[in-house]
């Protein structure tokens, strides 16, 4: 056998899987293909994962002896046989069986970051680990393949992104301060197989086989500002912890996790074979860190929102805080966009109890701890035709910034000069050749056209006055170029509505907005740091976080993002506006009735928060009536059972009664570390599923509304929810000085500028031209009815 190559830079990024009777092997090179090393995997025990890997590392020489020497070990059985390439694994499952192996089988580049390519997921395998005599141990369970069948639900070729060089699952400001490797990696929250890699990773003590998937979005394009190539990349990054579909995970766990946690990060720098700047910032959205809850209805839209009196102390509500301010420090600032006033109270419950929660948390902190907040009503204030609510949310978005500020950094020109740039560990090997230019595009990756060679006039809306100039005017002395300090990000802002995806998305692109200025003034790009709303580079940065919103939105709500606001600002007609809300409120609607339970399950089941146990109820048993149906064996089915209430688990904090219709429920979704599976079923992660202590689970067939001890009832005291407390950080008076003169005529909101992400066009308070309107587009007031304010629709 040929001899070993060095060990050191051995950094696994294609695989190829071989089959052997009585072992899988996976032999793993580097890019270069100079560096191979050897991983075994027992097929006579599939019940079990054994995995050994092989200390040596291979030259090439060295791997094709190795081929021959496995070939012959295994003659006697049939020898080794390719079965496919690979280019990482994303895990090991067990249901009730074998192990199964899940491995990337395709990829494609999305982008790069400094150097570093980023795939998206397109092809996966799930590879049985037992052969034709450990088979025969395993009956033919039904339970069995109908878990297969729901974990596979899980599209992995949809969203999910990963890179063998970079850690995407972090902030490059995070890779730049604290570098980190290997295990600590899967252990952060935006790393969604981490249950799924535990097993290798326990074996191993390593991760060079393995890759992080995460979940969200991604997206990189090359724009041309003043004769500069400029790299613009939007990252999305999802929370596995507390993750699920809308109706079925809101508000806060016991552990201070919130629905629909994204972390959102905007990166540019210069395209160029070494990069000699680069800036970031970082922004986050999240469900209503309280205890609340919605429950999915078949004939309502717009069901109510329950708030629920278990945590008077707002612990829940602190760790979630402690959380933001551990992973990005101070300030926190909160902006809150959910409406104030309704005639029938629905959001404005959740307002009045947050707006009392952070004030008495505030009490309990440091003046530097405090939390900044902003309660605006984005609905309301885009009805009022003389308010431009992007224009407002953007001023809003530069005093955050000015509190927060952006990551910048220089790459000092001996650094440059350098074959490696040892920014940290994982790109140790240094900053390849950018891949996203006109001679290397293989529509792998998301360039456009120079959008004209946008000039500073274009993108600008005010001229420098600052005296700072360009990058282009630094003086150079004596042949030495003057290197800029750092800037840091410190502290964060936190974005909500109810959804934390229509407004939200609205309000994420203004701070976007507010950023990039700052970032292509800091690398010397523009000359002023304010963009203008009306310059084609904030247009295109409106497709950028649009594509972003549609995204979340349908891995969270089931539909792309209602984005009147960005259509009505490309002057799209109102009646193709409103049409196209109507039927994306129409997909919401049918997916969270008919689909999130199952949609639920599956994320459960990939993430480990419901692991199988011989003797133990199924999960398609803890789900209500939706054991019947919604985990059904065919569509049919599916939608026949579905069609009754009671598809959700609802949890509460106390026993239930059983006198009441809906019978007893003890058994439910949960996030808490304190609720486990049974001893024989016991795990380490965090789990989903709990059991009642006696281990018996009585499903209810229709759905539980809690009764008065469990729901609070909230009156709007004057000492939380008045006007004059809406801010903390900011003048209200300053924000509206744009709309001194307040209408009090009663008008159709402007589809301009309205952002109500249900009644998708048709308000709440319709004048009797629009009601005209209405009838002559041959709508029943029923059904107008129904979509306007939630009611039953049939009669």
């Amino acid at each position: 056998m040929a001899e070993a190559a060095e060990a050191g830079g051995c950094l696994l990024q294609s695989f190829e899987l071989y089959e052997a009777e009585s072992k899988f092997y996976i032999i793993g090179t580097n890019s270069d293909k100079t560096s191979w090393k050897l991983l075994k995997i027992d097929r006579m025990e599939p019940s079990e994962l054994n995995i050994d890997e092989d200390s040596t590392v291979y030259s090439h020489s060295g791997y094709l002896d190795l081929l021959n020497v496995l070939d012959e070990d295994h003659r006697s059985t049939g020898g080794v046989k390719f079965v496919t390439s690979c280019f990482g694994i994303i895990g090991f499952i067990k249901f009730l069986g074998p192990y199964y192996m899940l491995i990337i089988t395709e990829q494609r580049k999305l982008g790069a970051i400094f150097g570093h390519p980023v795939y998206q997921v397109t092809r996966t395998a799930m590879i049985e680990l037992s052969n034709s005599q450990s088979r025969a141990k395993f009956l033919n369970s039904k339970d069995e393949d109908r878990y297969k069948k729901l974990l596979q639900t899980i599209d992995l070729r949809k969203d999910f992104f990963f890179s063998h060089s970079y850690n995407i699952m972090r902030s490059f400001q995070k890779n730049f301060n604290d570098p980190q490797e290997g295990w600590d990696l899967y252990d952060t929250m935006f790393v969604w197989n981490e249950f799924l890699t535990r097993g290798i990773r326990n074996i191993l003590k390593s991760t060079i086989w393995t890759v992080a998937l995460v979940y969200g979005f991604f997206k990189q394009d090359k724009l041309a500002i003043s004769g500069k190539d400029i790299m613009l990349t939007l990252v999305a990054r999802r929370s596995r912890h507390y993750a699920g579909t809308r109706y079925l995970k809101r508000g806060v766990n016991d552990e201070g996790r919130v629905a629909n946690d994204v972390e959102t990060e905007q990166i540019v720098f210069e395209d160029m074979l070494v990069p000699r700047q680069i800036s970031s910032v970082v922004q986050n959205r999240g469900s209503i860190p309280l205890f609340w809850s919605q429950e999915t209805s078949k004939l309502n839209l717009k069901p109510d929102i329950i708030l629920h009196e278990k945590d008077k102390n707002y612990e829940a509500t602190r760790l979630h805080f402690e959380n933001l301010r551990r992973r990005y420090g101070n300030p926190i600032i909160i902006l809150n966009l959910i409406k104030k006033r309704e005639r029938r109270p629905r959001e404005s419950i959740l307002r009045c109890e947050f707006d009392k929660a952070i004030k008495i948390i505030n009490n309990d902190l440091p003046g530097e701890n405090h939390l900044r907040f902003l309660h605006w009503d984005l609905h309301k204030n885009s009805q009022r035709k003389s308010t431009n609510a992007l224009q407002v949310l953007l001023k809003v978005a530069f005093e955050a910034l000015n509190l927060t500020e952006f990551f910048y950094y220089q790459v000092p020109p001996v650094r440059r000069a350098e074959s490696s740039f040892n920014l940290y560990t994982p790109l140790k090997n240094g900053f390849g050749p950018h891949e996203c230019d006109d001679s290397n595009n293989d529509d792998t990756t998301d360039c456009i056209d120079n959008i004209d060679d946008m000039s500073q006039e274009d993108t600008c809306g005010s001229s420098d006055t600052s005296g700072n100039g360009t990058a282009e005017d630094i003086a150079e002395d004596n042949g030495s170029i003057p290197i800029k300090p750092p800037k840091f990000q410190k502290g964060v802002l936190r974005t909500n509505c109810i959804d934390c995806l229509d407004r939200t998305n609205v309000a994420q692109y203004a701070y976007g907005l507010a950023a990039l200025g700052h970032q292509l003034h800091a690398l010397g790009s523009v000359e002023s740091p304010e963009l203008d709303l009306d310059s084609p580079l904030a247009h295109h940065l409106m497709h950028f976080y649009e594509r972003m919103g549609d995204t979340l939105a349908v891995q969270y709500g089931g539909s792309a993002a209602h984005n009147k606001i960005f259509s009505a600002k490309r002057g799209h007609l109102k009646f193709a506006i409103q049409s196209q809300e109507f039927f994306r409120t129409l997909q919401r609607y049918y997916s969270n009735a008919y689909m999130d339970a199952y949609k639920q399950a599956a994320i459960n089941l990939f993430l480990g928060y419901f692991q199988p146990c011989e003797g133990e109820p199924a999960l398609w048993e803890l789900e209500s009536v939706a054991g019947e149906g919604v985990l059904g064996e065919n569509a049919s089915k599916l939608m026949k059972r579905a069609r009754s209430d009671g598809s959700i688990l609802r949890k509460s904090n106390t026993s239930m009664s059983s006198n009441g219709r809906n019978g007893m429920l003890k058994s439910s979704f949960t996030d808490s570390k304190s609720e486990l599976q049974s001893p024989n079923c016991s795990s380490d992660s965090v789990n989903e599923i709990s059991s009642a202590p006696d281990n018996t689970v009585t499903m209810s067939k229709s759905r539980y509304t809690p009764t008065v001890p469990h729901v609070k009832h909230v009156s709007c005291e004057l000492d939380y929810c008045n006007g004059s407390g809406d801010s903390n950080f900011l003048d209200i008076d300053w924000l509206s000085s744009s709309d001194n003169e307040r209408s009090t005529a009663i008008s159709t909101p402007d589809v301009n500028v309205s952002t109500d992400n249900v009644a998708a066009g048709v308000s709440s308070r319709r004048t009797e031209d629009h009601t005209a309107e209405i009838q002559a587009q041959g709508l029943s007031e029923h059904f107008v009815q129904w979509i306007d304010q939630g009611e039953t629709f049939w009669f």
